[in-house]
């Protein structure tokens, strides 16, 4: 899609570490990751499991080379201006080496701890120009329905302004990231279809605020290796209403799983983040996995 896929760019690859699996594990596979040579570790902040930020914090101080994706951090969770000081901080702490989702969170999560919103789409819209703002070490003062600050400006804003990516399911947020955001992640469960269909929308919203420059679309994809795949796979799969697994999800082998990602990518996706089943044995094992037995069969 022009304008937000280049053809000629690197199709990324990555890993999820769920927050299904306990905290104590992750050391463990953040370094296994970059001792792998694997791109990207993501992070999710699912209430009630585990914080994106602290989470990600600690891998980026264990690992050397791997870049940290969050993604995604609730808006409605987070005062903006605690956001931008954590961003802050980690990109002067590890520069270059964070990637930061924002998003709406969970409805249903949201409503639990009474942080949910009338119009979702109108406090991102509102977080994401603070934001931005704020990490650009400008000054902000604002009024807006949702997100209000007086006089705020960070004391120590990152040397040059990280990119800033939106988590979207639904057409009029993928629209939106488009038009405020750097990147967009795209949910596990997302066919190659949506994904040319979400850059459609994301190509709507770069129209309508003139932007030319780079937009990354990343996508997770649910997969599974190894005894009893396939089936692990279905399993998770039921109660999703994107698709079943044939069409949203891999199980196989590592030719198998590159196959895959290369079909989301050429949908679309510029980085693939591997997704494991919430029961995955050996979430060490998948990350080496990736790293050392799909990566190589992808295009250099």
């Amino acid at each position: 899609m022009p304008g937000v896929r280049d053809d000629a760019a690197v199709t990324r690859l990555g890993v999820v570490f769920l927050p299904q699996f306990a905290p104590e594990r992750l050391r463990d596979v953040a370094q296994a990751a970059d001792a792998a040579g694997l791109e990207e570790l993501w992070l999710w902040e699912d209430c009630f499991r585990e914080s994106g930020i602290a989470a990600g914090a600690a891998v980026l101080a264990w690992t050397r080379r791997l870049q940290v994706g969050i993604g995604l951090l609730p808006a409605p969770l987070r005062n903006v201006a605690l956001t931008a000081m954590e961003v802050a901080t980690l990109d002067r702490l590890f520069p270059g080496r964070l990637r930061l989702g924002v998003g709406h969170g969970v409805q249903e999560w949201m409503g639990q701890v009474g942080a949910r919103v009338a119009s979702p789409m109108t406090l991102l819209r509102e977080y994401l120009a603070a934001l931005r703002v704020l990490l650009a070490g400008e000054r902000v003062s604002t009024e807006g329905r949702y997100v209000r600050l007086s006089d705020v400006a960070l004391d120590w804003p990152p040397p040059a302004p990280p990119s800033l990516l939106v988590g979207a399911v639904g057409p009029r947020t993928v629209r939106l990231s488009g038009e405020l955001a750097d990147g967009t992640i795209l949910t596990a469960g997302t066919t190659p279809a949506a994904v040319r269909q979400a850059c459609e929308h994301i190509a709507d919203g770069r129209r309508v605020a003139g932007r030319t420059d780079p937009h990354r679309v990343t996508v997770y994809l649910l997969a599974a290796t190894g005894p009893g795949a396939a089936d692990r796979v279905r399993a998770e799969c039921r109660g999703w209403e994107r698709g079943d697994a044939a069409e949203a999800a891999v199980a196989g082998d590592a030719e198998e799983i590159a196959g895959a990602v290369a079909r989301w990518a050429a949908a679309g996706a510029d980085t693939v983040v591997l997704q494991p089943t919430g029961d995955e044995p050996d979430p060490e094992g998948f990350v080496r996995f990736v790293a050392s037995g799909v990566g190589p069969l992808l295009p250099a």
